[in-house]
């Protein structure tokens, strides 16, 4: 039974995390670091864009033995409860098949034997929009062992569908994935990393096991398998500083976390989340906001935490990022994406 099968006929009745000993390297651990990117080489569109540069040094560090770069099927059973994985794992994905990733980002983790996943909305590609790859293509690096996930058909903001326009956009896409590649996905990312309790229920209803958004942060269970973080890497924000932080990064288990949907109507948001138990050493968290925003961060008895904004989120999407100290220089890390109606 291969490792897919596994997680989907495998139930764990209970979950805990496996805390890392932070003064030893651990082997046995169930979350890893999963890293996002989108197009490589093309600066006419930063916020979307790697330079070359970059992914040679983020690709460089990798390959270094501390590390272990997996492909997502094994990381998603380790953060499901079923096996355990290294430290310092990492996943590589890459949303939307823009032709750079065929012409250059896959022959570079070729080379090293570096897994990778490629999230495809279907309408590009059928369409042969200027830009994108060719369902050859995306053949050609299934058959040399890329997974493929799915982002919907048409790349919708998907929160702004009804429900049978939801259904329809993961329905069509299966069907074309099925045509053309000869299987759908079980692995999806939401478009722009949005979505809100209904979209997230109809992912799962369709079958998809588990679900990413663009969000920063360490994947593991306690955060959901359907709001599963990973950590953007784009011109302004893939340099080294912040790219070590990431693979290096630990978890922050948490419960409670409030507000549940992650599009609000109370803006700014009354934001809060429970800290595990578990979590040693036991250091401050700091939370920050983006677009200059800022933050009072409350701790209530032991472990709640409650965060507030000095100001409403402006229109769009809002973050909030928290992090806490761990040893050896790296930081747990927690991530909140906000869409605001």
């Amino acid at each position: 039974m291969n490792l897919l099968l596994t997680f989907l006929f495998f139930v764990i009745p209970t979950f805990s995390i496996a805390q890392t000993n932070e003064t030893k390297k651990v082997f046995n651990v169930n979350y890893a670091s999963v890293i996002m990117y989108h197009r490589f080489g093309d600066s006419r569109y930063p916020s979307t864009n790697i330079k070359k540069e970059q992914f040679s040094r983020h690709v460089n560090e990798l390959i270094k033995p501390k590390y272990n770069v997996i492909d997502i099927e094994k990381a998603l059973l380790a953060i499901n409860g079923i096996s355990t994985i290294k430290d310092r794992s990492v996943v590589i994905t890459i949303d939307d098949a823009y032709s750079s990733v065929y012409k250059y980002a896959w022959p570079l983790l070729k080379k090293y034997n570096l897994p990778f996943t490629l999230f495809i909305s279907t309408d590009v590609i059928d369409n042969k929009i200027p830009g994108y790859m060719t369902w050859e293509e995306i053949r050609t690096l299934r058959d040399h062992g890329v997974t493929i996930g799915s982002q919907t058909k048409s790349h919708h903001h998907m929160f702004k569908l009804n429900k049978e326009k939801i259904r329809e956009e993961l329905s069509i896409s299966n069907k074309r994935f099925i045509d053309e590649i000869g299987s759908r996905p079980k692995i999806f990312a939401y478009p722009y990393g949005e979505y809100n309790l209904e979209v997230l229920e109809q992912v799962k209803l369709n079958g998809f096991v588990a679900a990413f958004g663009q969000h920063s942060g360490v994947a593991h269970k306690s955060l959901g398998m359907y709001e599963l973080p990973r950590f953007a890497m784009n011109e302004k924000y893939g340099d080294m500083d912040r790219f070590l932080l990431a693979v290096n990064g630990l978890p922050m288990p948490i419960s409670d976390l409030s507000p549940k949907n992650p599009v609000i109507s109370k803006n700014p948001p009354n934001y809060g989340f429970t800290l595990s138990e578990n979590i040693e050493p036991k250091n401050a968290i700091r939370c920050f906001a983006n677009k200059g925003l800022k933050t009072t961060t409350r701790r209530l008895g032991k472990n709640r935490i409650e965060v507030r904004l000095n100001g409403p989120f402006s229109k769009g999407r809002g973050r909030i990022n928290c992090t806490m100290a761990g040893n050896e220089n790296r930081w747990r890390w927690l991530g909140r994406q906000f869409i605001i109606k």
